[in-house]
């Protein structure tokens, strides 16, 4: 997506209309000569070649921001962060800065109440990054290069169950965040394929057929990852969507292929960006989620397409986050691997 940043500045060429032919020609008319003079003052007053205008913005109040999930097998995860000034600078120290330490975490599941350990990817075997920015879903350069601190379990008892709900309390900097999912029982993809991009031979989208069950407000998430190429499952190019227009029915649809923000890999930039390649072999993560879940990652990525776009409205990034901003959610989840052959 390209960002477009524009400055405007008024200016006022006002020599080439006193030099046009036009005026010339009449310039020995005193009334004309009068009618462009007051012209000219009229001008020089409403347009100034450029003004510079400084504005006091007030510093923004600085909110903690929840990225959590946990899924069937697996324990929870939590990074907890800050929000900066939007004209602060951004650098390396900045964004590390930006983590929350020694916070109080506990989730319950209705039985057990489980306080989260702190853990950052710095302290870590580098022989452990690979899972843990797929488990954490950050790529694994910025793992290795940058570093991340999260809040985790190793505890059993608070491992995702389905149909089950989990209560995050949050206690950090003063402040009390509250938040409630489910992780929702899997719907499983009826069957998935591969065809060539009309104009293409090697090239395509990924297709599927689902059978969305009842009742209306199933909402769901896809991720991809091609073996060899990818270092984590990615999240499509689009990843989210509900059952708003088809629901209980059966359909068919296609998905982009996602990539990893600011890729510079030939298949990641140009005409093949979305697409897959005959022979990838693909494993498929498909999530279903409740629909707090859908709306913030339905908002966020909408916001995520917009940035940059003079001619988009705002919008609002919805949080089932009490307290703070952010997500706190669980994936009912189903695996399947394809080849792509057409």
């Amino acid at each position: 997506m390209k960002n477009f940043k524009k400055t405007r500045h008024f200016e006022c060429p006002l020599s080439s209309f006193f030099e046009s032919k036009s005026f010339e020609r009449k310039r020995s008319n005193p009334i004309n000569k009068s009618l462009l003079l007051i012209i000219g003052i009229i001008s020089l007053t409403l347009f100034s070649c450029e003004k510079d205008i400084d504005i006091d913005l007030p510093d923004s109040e600085r909110k903690l921001v929840v990225e959590g999930s946990i899924e069937p097998g697996l324990p929870p995860f939590i990074m907890l962060t800050k929000t900066e000034g939007y004209f602060n600078p951004v650098d390396i120290n900045s964004l590390q800065n930006a983590f929350i330490h020694n916070a109080i975490i506990f989730v319950n599941n209705g039985t057990n109440n489980v306080q989260l350990t702190e853990i950052c990817t710095s302290d870590l075997d580098t022989s452990l990054l690979p899972s843990v920015a797929q488990l954490i879903g950050v790529s694994l350069e910025n793992v290795k290069n940058f570093g991340f601190c999260l809040y985790t379990t190793l505890d059993p008892l608070m491992f995702g169950e389905v149909g089950k709900t989990y209560s995050l309390s949050i206690q950090a900097e003063g402040k009390i965040l509250t938040s409630t999912t489910t992780i929702p029982s899997p719907v499983v993809m009826d069957s998935y394929w591969y065809e060539d991009q009309p104009g293409y031979t090697d090239y395509g989208y990924l297709w599927f057929k689902l059978n969305d069950p009842q009742p209306l407000g199933t909402a769901y998430r896809i991720y991809t990852q091609r073996l060899g190429k990818d270092d984590r499952l990615l999240p499509a190019n689009g990843s989210v969507f509900d059952d708003k227009f088809f629901n209980g029915i059966s359909f068919e649809a296609f998905i982009f292929r996602g990539h990893e923000i600011n890729s510079q890999h030939p298949q990641d930039i140009g005409g093949l960006r979305d697409y897959f390649e005959q022979g990838d072999t693909i494993i498929i993560k498909f999530c279903t989620i409740d629909q707090p879940h859908f709306q913030f990652l339905n908002t966020f990525e909408i916001a995520s397409f917009n940035n940059g776009n003079p001619f988009t409205a705002p919008i609002s990034i919805k949080s089932n986050i009490e307290g703070g901003l952010g997500i706190w959610g669980g994936y009912g989840v189903s695996y399947d691997t394809l080849i792509a052959v057409d």
